[in-house]
């Protein structure tokens, strides 16, 4: 005590002797001069200073001074408007005594804020909204990746670290104002700036120079600067209720759906409907400037020219996934929420949302959601629980083994067997399942991996451009054929079925309007292929009309969304404003109003989901000859891990039905489970328990069997890897190929919250 008492004491006369110091030191004129001037000027100083932040941020985001100028020249008062925002934001430095401190604190933010969309455009087309926030813990599973590589990652902590080491120095160090406070102008003009900040938006909206939506988000941000683009994703969040949103229109709106009809589909009669989003899918030869040595999606126009087909209008474009993904599954709009805004990480958080699954549900159908990706990503996994599915087996339920040439994406073939095995799983009903492809995703290389390509593509403006595409066409042509193989697969099934292939997103290439034949890089193609002669019947439509279009020829009218659709579809009135309006407030009423057309009641609550198809097992355990300890059982995969009393260890994946782990992680009469594990230790589902004889420790008639198969290949491996996916949707969880570990033996002491009730799946 004496020691510490000694410590304190000699600390605070160090501190004491630095005032001192400080207090006899005489003030630099020049400094003592400049500040003066600085605080006598300092509105006028603010505003240059904000109009050079706007300017540095827009290089930053653009990554070229020039399309900064361009943008400074082409929409001068967007960009005075985002420096005004700036300069609002500056002007609480005048409520502390710190304002050189709180002078970089607000600039060090915005240009930060810069900085990150800078980094996320080099990545992706989607700019940085505040909804990326929301998927921080996504980020910090994206290290090592070729989103999010470990030098990036160091980088950016050092760059973090270096200007709050500087933000300290000037608290301690730093010029404090002198002089009078002005503790009441002060306050009042901060409060009357930030007033004005609303007024101006508004006026500014209804002169034109800004826009209150962004139908395209990477061109909202282009347009109207990037500070006014995030501004708008942090204020514009979920939706705005509509001016006649009142129980009388819902009522009006859920009798005109009646129009739609009755499911004239009887029970023992209805079709399997199979609904594959395939990742970044398009049709190169719509690429004006691409010239391709072959076709490469022969089996995809064959379905596009003699099945039901057309354009399909998505909301995003090169990520985004997540987005087209709701719009198809609710047949709800996006263009009605804020700008960037991510449904299932925001409103699906904290309500239940009526979905083609729910429908589906309430007329006797198996509900199933198949994709080879990490099932944390875009909280996907409680995001299908609130839209009603029954079970959803992400890659973390498969024995993922093949992957791209870089590596970094599983190929799609393992989602034909995913996909049957779910269908098989419900014997006596009909069933929809979801498949998520993920093969077509990028980044895509600038240098040549394949050294002996299929197809060959030129046309590009440079080299890089020309192997970033051949890659591309190269990986489409490999999903071209899953198509094939998937539809093969349908087409043995004694079962009628239809099939709904639609891309979500265009790549991520830079590609413009005037590139597609299209004239729209928001169109996408969707074919439909059935085994019981639907009639084709071409339409171009929008991803939230889809399903409505496809259940409306298939005789199925079901659901508050969907019917509505249908019921406008047949009257030829979906480009009309008057059903947008009422789509906009059917919409509001389920997600965030007092649910009229449910009459108040929760019609469609979430579902208890499960993981997967197949139940995981522990059977036995035995010593190998290497001294550890193998365990047997069935359907492991590269993400299953063994838990010991509660506790996971490091753990080596040897096939689908073998496990290792040290010896030294384990004692006699210990528990074993295994659990499938997603991204932040969440537990998706456990196997049954055993307990451990260790046949060293009791004189026992068994003996020691020795491990026969090779496992030389898996030493020090623990066979997952960090999830590994973007904001868009849009790099996956990955197992890489080798098996390389992230978490090895000597850090991996994280232990999730495990029910040991090991028979019922769980998500937590």
């Amino acid at each position: 005590m004496r020691t510490l008492k000694a410590f304190f004491s000699k600390l605070q006369n160090f501190r004491q002797t630095l005032q001192e110091k400080r207090a006899k030191r005489e003030p630099n004129a020049r400094v003592v001069k400049a500040v003066a001037f600085m605080n006598r000027y300092s509105i006028l100083f603010h505003g240059i200073l904000s109009c050079l932040l706007c300017f540095v941020i827009e290089c930053i985001s653009r990554r070229s001074f020039f399309s900064a100028c361009s943008f400074v020249g082409g929409h001068t008062l967007a960009y005075f408007y985002n420096a005004f925002i700036i300069f609002v934001s500056l002007s609480l430095v005048y409520l502390f005594k710190h304002r050189a401190l709180f002078r970089v604190l607000i600039s060090g933010f915005w240009l930060f804020l810069g900085t990150i969309n800078g980094c996320i455009l080099s990545k992706r087309v989607t700019p940085f909204g505040y909804t990326d926030l929301k998927c921080l813990s996504d980020l910090f599973a994206m290290q090592n990746t070729n989103y999010f590589t470990a030098t990036e990652a160091i980088t950016v902590v050092t760059i973090v670290a270096i200007f709050f080491a500087i933000c300290i120095w000037l608290g301690v160090h730093g010029p404090k104002f002198q002089g009078n406070n002005h503790r009441i102008f002060a306050p009042l003009f901060v409060v009357g700036l930030l007033f004005m900040l609303p007024i101006t938006t508004k006026a500014a909206q209804d002169s034109n120079i800004l826009a209150s939506y962004f139908s395209n988000i990477a061109q909202g941000y282009e347009n109207y600067g990037f500070v006014y683009g995030f501004s708008s994703s942090v204020v514009g969040r979920g939706m705005t209720k509509p001016d006649d949103y009142k129980e009388e229109t819902i009522d009006t709106l859920t009798a005109s759906s009646a129009n739609a009809g009755e499911t004239t589909v009887a029970s023992d009669d209805q079709p399997n409907i199979v609904v594959v989003l395939l990742e970044s899918f398009c049709d190169p030869t719509e690429v004006n400037f691409l010239q391709l040595s072959e076709d490469p999606i022969p089996n995809f126009r064959n379905l596009y020219e003699n099945y039901s087909s057309g354009y399909l209008t998505v909301p995003v474009v090169g990520a985004g996934t997540a987005n087209t993904e709701f719009e198809v599954l609710t047949g709800m709009s996006m263009q009605y929420f804020g700008t960037g805004e991510y449904p299932y990480k925001t409103i699906l958080k904290e309500t239940d949302c009526e979905s083609i699954a729910s429908d589906l549900s309430s007329i006797g159908y198996g509900t199933h959601v198949v994709h080879n990706n990490g099932g944390n990503f875009y909280s996907r996994a409680n995001a299908f629980s609130m839209m009603g599915f029954d079970t959803f087996t992400s890659k973390e339920m498969m024995n993922i083994q093949e992957y791209t040439p870089l590596g970094d994406w599983p190929t799609d073939n393992i989602l034909i067997n995913e996909t049957k095995k779910a269908m098989d799983a419900t014997p006596d009903q009909a069933d929809l399942v979801y498949t998520i492809t993920v093969q077509g995703h990028g980044d895509y290389p600038t240098e040549k991996i394949i050294a002996d390509p299929e197809i060959t593509v030129s046309g590009a403006d440079t080299q890089e451009a020309n192997n970033q595409w051949e890659y591309y066409v190269n990986e489409i042509h490999e999903v071209d054929k899953f198509i094939g193989n998937l539809t093969d697969m349908l087409s043995k099934r004694d079962e009628k079925t239809i099939l709904v292939l639609f891309g979500d997103h265009l790549p991520t290439m830079g590609l413009e309007d005037s590139d597609m034949k299209s004239g729209d890089i928001f169109k996408t193609k969707y074919a439909i292929w059935n085994n019981f002669g639907m009639p084709k019947q071409d339409a171009d439509i929008t991803a939230y009309q889809l399903l409505a279009n496809i259940t409306n020829q298939a005789g199925i009218h079901e659901g508050t969304m969907f019917t509505y659709t249908q019921s406008q579809l047949d009257q030829g009135l979906t480009g009309t404003d008057t059903y947008r309006d009422g789509l906009e407030n059917l919409q509001y009423d389920i997600l965030y109003g007092d649910r009229y057309c449910y009459g108040g009641e929760d019609k469609y609550p979430a579902t208890d989901l499960v993981m997967g198809i197949d139940d995981v097992s522990v059977n036995r355990t035995w010593i190998n000859s290497s001294g550890d300890i193998c365990i047997s059982g069935s359907n492991f995969t590269p993400w299953s891990k063994v838990f010991i009393n509660g506790e996971k260890v490091s753990t080596a994946f040897i096939s689908s039905s073998l496990l290792r782990i040290s010896a030294d992680s384990i004692s006699d009469g210990d528990t074993i489970q295994v659990n499938q594990m997603g991204s932040s230790n969440t537990v998706f589902r456990s196997s049954n328990e055993i307990t451990y004889v260790d046949p060293n420790a009791e004189d026992t008639e068994e003996t020691t069997e020795t491990e026969t198969e090779d496992t030389s290949s898996a030493d020090n491996t623990d066979g997952m890897t960090p999830d590994a996916e973007t904001t868009d949707g849009t790099t996956p969880d990955v197992a890489t190929p080798d098996g390389t570990a992230s978490d090895a033996a000597t850090s991996d002491s994280t232990t999730p919250d495990v029910t040991p009730d090991a028979a019922a799946p769980a998500i937590q």
